[in-house]
């Protein structure tokens, strides 16, 4: 997808405060649980991935039926990443670790 911006430069990833939240939220649930490296180490490929969605950012699923341009896709098969791809960025707006639902998180936003 041509954004029409340098190709070296590409759309930005940005967490929203709220996925920022998660994150903190979802490290200090691991490192209670497993230790502080090894949720260093989980929460770092969470957000290489969510920066990789530079790259082809229309990948998961539309859900439009919980926030217009909403796209959630999966990681590691216990996390679902939740984001809306502009012109400009990637905009993460929620990171929901194991079955937290993604319905009702966005009632705020509609």
């Amino acid at each position: 997808m041509r954004n029409g911006k340098d190709d070296e430069q590409g759309v930005r990833v940005i967490f929203t405060p709220r996925a920022e939240r998660h994150i903190e939220t979802l490290y200090d649930y691991i490192a209670d649980r497993a230790g502080e490296v090894r949720a260093e180490a989980y929460i770092t490929r969470i957000v290489a991935f969510c920066l990789s969605l530079t790259t082809f950012p229309l990948r998961g699923n539309q859900r439009d039926d919980l926030l217009p341009g909403l796209r959630t896709i999966g990681f590691e098969r216990r996390v679902t990443i939740a984001f809306v791809v502009t012109d400009e960025a990637v905009l993460i707006e929620g990171i929901f670790y194991g079955g937290r639902a993604v319905e009702g998180a966005f009632d705020d936003k509609r």
